[in-house]
């Protein structure tokens, strides 16, 4: 009964893990949505304010 259970647990956890690894389509896509140099999102097709700045 207690191998069943442990058993059962393992698979549960594997399958677990195999869902954390998956990637969701698009996510490169938001990536390259970041500022290089100061990591805020880029709204619109301007520059960052980050880069005016220094």
């Amino acid at each position: 009964m207690i191998f069943k259970i442990v058993t059962l647990f393992l698979v549960g956890m594997g399958v677990l893990a195999m869902f954390g690894k998956l990637t969701l389509p698009g996510s490169k896509m938001i990536a390259n949505k970041r500022c290089p140099s100061c990591g805020r999102f880029r709204i619109g097709k301007g520059q960052c304010p980050c880069k005016g700045k220094g």
